[in-house]
């Protein structure tokens, strides 16, 4: 299925894998730290973490199995790896500052 899809999914396909193991490596941190802690603020962000983690993982199934949604618009197309490269950047620093 991956070679129907054009430049841009498998842009915003990357994107949302890197997302992944970024929400990955964000989560385990986020889960030690309320199993040490037990306080609410790191369970959010262990729930952030898991809902977005679901959330990237469905993107890619849909990026493989319904590429054709997207196809017909490459407005529609940039839109998507516009959101998933924001998306990147912002769990980019979020990793940097929570590695600190």
């Amino acid at each position: 299925m991956a070679e129907a899809m054009g430049p841009w999914i498998l842009v915003a396909t990357a994107l949302s894998g890197v997302n992944v193991l970024l929400l990955a490596a964000l989560t385990v941190v986020w889960l030690r730290n309320y199993r040490t802690f037990g306080s609410e603020m790191t369970a959010g962000l262990a729930a952030f973490g898991v809902a977005m983690l679901l959330e990237n993982i469905v993107a890619i199934y849909f990026f493989f199995s319904s590429g054709m949604l997207y196809a017909d618009s490459p407005a529609v197309q940039r839109s998507v790896v516009t959101l998933r490269a924001l998306q990147t950047v912002a769990l980019a620093f979020l990793t940097y500052v929570t590695a600190k």
